[in-house]
Formats: C-alpha cells, sequence, structure tokens
C-alpha cells in the first residue's frame, strides 16, 4: 500500500491479503458521493430481491432455525420473516433470501461476484451487533 502497516498489524502475524484490506479500511476517508449512491443501489436491489423470494416455497422452504422453536435470544432478524437466529445461520437465510432472485447482473472486476454475495453474512452481523451495544 505505499506506507508502513500499523503496528498493530505488525505484532500480529496475519496473512497479507487480511492485513491490506484492515489497513484500507482503518485509513479510508472521504468516499465519492458515486460510491454512496451505488451502496444505496446495491442495498436497495438486494433487499428487494429478498422479499421478493419470500412468494417463492421452494426458496422459504430452507428458511428458519435448524432446530424447530429455537430461541436465540438478541439473536439475528430475518428481514419479513419472523425468524431471530443465531448470526451464522441468519446470514444463510438472509444470503438465500438474496440470491433466490437476484442474478450476477452487475460487472465490477475481472474476478467473479456480485455486491450481494456478501450482504447476507454482512447485515446479520451488523444486527447482532448492533442489539449488544
Amino acid at each position: 500500500m505505499g506506507r508502513s502497516p500499523s503496528p498493530l498489524l505488525m505484532v500480529l502475524d496475519m496473512d497479507q491479503v487480511f492485513a491490506d484490506i484492515a489497513e484500507y479500511v482503518l485509513t479510508y476517508t472521504n468516499p465519492s458521493e458515486e460510491a454512496f449512491t451505488n451502496a444505496r443501489l446495491s442495498l436497495a436491489d438486494t433487499l428487494g430481491c429478498g422479499i421478493l423470494a419470500l412468494n417463492f416455497p421452494e426458496c422459504t422452504k430452507l428458511l428458519g432455525p435448524v432446530v424447530p422453536n429455537t430461541v436465540v435470544p438478541h439473536g439475528s432478524r430475518v428481514p419479513g420473516t419472523p425468524h431471530v437466529l443465531d448470526p451464522i445461520r441468519a446470514a444463510f437465510n438472509i444470503g438465500t433470501m438474496i440470491r433466490w432472485l437476484d442474478f450476477n447482473d452487475t460487472w465490477l472486476a475481472a474476478e467473479w461476484g456480485h455486491p450481494s454475495d456478501n450482504l447476507g453474512a454482512l447485515l446479520s452481523v451488523i444486527d447482532y451487533v448492533s442489539q449488544k451495544q
């Protein structure tokens, strides 16, 4: 990245990719208005596809807890459903909903991927952590 990593990253024996990502996140400032616009559009597209997927029984039968009637205090909420799950299961549920109808309609780089590939896990963790604060 052109500058010395923070002392924390030098102490930890981390994979270089993780170190680069952490350094970028810790030092990045001033996202452009275009970045915010694209993020909002991606989130709206993701949530819209996820909620619409709830109309498909093939999708909804995959949702919910692994063990019926499991109660997870302060668990992650699955949008559009009554499910409150552990963050890992919620990430699977949200990711399933998102990808059920969301096609790979984005070309951001040479690598294959879609922004919504990450949002199931992110939304689950964000909801879980926000309830702990």
